[in-house]
C-alpha cells in the first residue's frame, strides 16, 4: 500500500471546503465503474446538513456507508448504510470521506484533536483536526479496507458485497498516470483554504467582551453544532464590591472600579476564549478545550487575583464567586450556572461546580 499523505493541522472551516469539493467528486458524471463512498460524521446534526448531498450520492454509488455516534441508527438515503460508532471508539473522533472508483480515488481523514484555533467566529468553524488528503487512488483504496476491517461486523451482510464488488474491480485495474499531479492540487487546494481563513480570524477576541447575540452565534446555538464533541468550560461569574455591596460606589468611581475589574477578569483569558457580560456585576466566560481540572483551578486564580488586588489597593476592593462547568452538550448549560452561582452567593462559596 501506498505511504499517507502528510498530517497537517486543519481547522473545521477548511475541512468543510475539501469534504464539500470530494463529494462533488462523487457527484460528477463520469464512466469509471462501480463506486463507493464512505463517510465518518462524528455525530447525527453534522450528517443531516449534508443529507441531501448524500441522497444523490447514494443514487450514484454502488456502496454509501455512513458512520455516526447516535442512540440509534438513524434514518439514511435509499441506498446507503448507516454504522453506528461508540463514542468511545477512535472513528468516533474521525472526520472521514473516502470516494473510490476503479479509475478514480480521494479522500480526507482527520483526526478531531478537541483544540480550538484562537480567534475564529465560531466555536465550530475553529475545531482543529489533524488531517490529511489525497487524490491518489491506492491511498483511497487502503482507507476503504482500513474502514471496512474496522467496522467488520457492523456492515450489512448487503454493505459488505457492495464494498467488495467496488474494491475487487479496483484491484484488477492499475493506478492511472498522472494522480500525482491531481494529489497536488488539493494539497495546494487545502492549504490555501486554511490560509485564508487564517487572515479572517480576528486578532485576540478574549479580551472583548461579547453581548448575548453574539456569544449564541460564536457558540453554535444558531447554526449547526453537536453534543459529545468539544469539551467547553463554562464559568458563572458575579462580582460582588466591598464598597456597599453588589452595588459598590457610585459614579465615576464606580465606572473605574467596573472597568478594573473587568480588566482583572480577562486578564487569564486565552485567544480561544469569549466572556460575556450578563449584567454589571455577572459575567460569563467561555473556555473552549479545558479540562475539568484546569477549569477548577482557574477559578481559584480567579478569587486569588481579586485578593490580592484588593491587598494592593482599596481602590478595586472586589471578591468574585464562580460556579462552573466542563460541558460537550449543546446548547450550553448557561441558565444551570446561573442557579449555581445563586447558590453558592447564598452559601459564600467561592466556588461551585456542577456535573457537565
Amino acid at each position: 500500500m501506498p505511504e499517507p499523505t502528510a498530517v497537517r493541522r486543519l481547522t473545521k472551516k477548511t475541512l468543510v471546503t475539501v469534504s464539500h469539493a470530494l463529494e462533488q467528486a462523487a457527484l460528477a458524471a463520469a464512466e469509471d465503474g462501480p463506486m463507493v463512498v464512505i463517510a465518518l460524521f462524528q455525530r447525527l446534526p453534522y450528517f443531516d446538513r449534508e443529507r441531501r448531498v448524500y441522497e444523490r450520492i447514494a443514487q450514484q454509488a454502488t456502496a454509501t456507508v455512513v458512520g455516526l455516534v447516535a442512540a440509534q441508527a438513524p434514518e439514511v438515503p435509499a441506498g446507503a448504510y448507516a454504522v453506528l460508532l461508540d463514542e468511545k471508539e477512535e472513528l468516533a473522533r474521525e472526520w472521514t470521506v473516502v470516494v473510490l472508483t476503479p479509475r478514480f480515488g480521494a479522500l480526507l481523514v482527520a483526526e478531531d484533536l478537541e483544540e480550538v484555533q484562537p480567534g475564529t467566529t465560531t466555536l465550530e468553524s475553529g475545531r482543529v483536526f489533524a488531517g490529511r488528503t489525497s487524490m491518489r487512488r491506492d491511498e483511497a483504496l487502503h482507507e476503504v479496507l482500513r474502514l471496512r476491517d474496522r467496522l467488520a461486523g457492523r456492515l450489512s451482510p448487503a454493505a459488505q458485497d457492495a464494498v467488495e464488488a467496488v474494491v475487487g474491480r479496483v484491484r484488477e485495474l492499475p493506478a492511472t498516470p498522472g494522480e500525482s499531479r491531481a494529489d497536488a492540487m488539493l494539497h495546494l487546494f487545502a492549504a490555501q483554504a486554511e490560509r485564508d481563513h487564517t487572515r479572517l480570524r480576528t486578532r485576540n477576541p478574549a479580551t472583548d467582551l461579547a453581548d448575548e447575540p453574539g456569544i449564541r452565534q460564536w457558540s453554535g446555538a444558531e447554526g449547526v453544532t453537536a453534543s459529545g464533541v468539544l469539551p467547553v468550560a463554562v464559568l458563572a461569574v458575579r462580582i460582588t464590591h466591598a464598597a456597599g455591596g453588589q452595588q459598590g460606589p457610585i459614579g465615576r468611581t464606580a465606572t473605574r472600579q467596573q472597568q478594573a475589574a473587568v480588566e482583572l477578569l480577562v486578564t487569564r483569558l486565552r485567544p480561544a476564549d469569549r466572556a460575556m457580560k450578563a449584567s454589571d456585576n455577572d459575567f460569563t466566560l467561555f473556555l473552549p478545550a479545558r479540562s475539568h481540572d484546569d477549569a477548577v483551578a482557574f477559578a481559584y486564580q480567579l478569587v486569588n487575583d481579586f485578593a490580592e488586588a484588593a491587598q494592593r489597593s482599596a481602590f478595586l476592593s472586589a471578591t468574585v464567586t464562580v460556579a462552573l462547568t466542563v460541558t460537550r452538550s449543546r446548547p450550553l448549560p448557561e441558565n444551570e450556572l446561573r442557579q449555581a452561582l445563586a447558590w453558592a452567593l447564598e452559601r459564600n462559596a467561592p466556588v461551585v461546580t456542577i456535573n457537565g
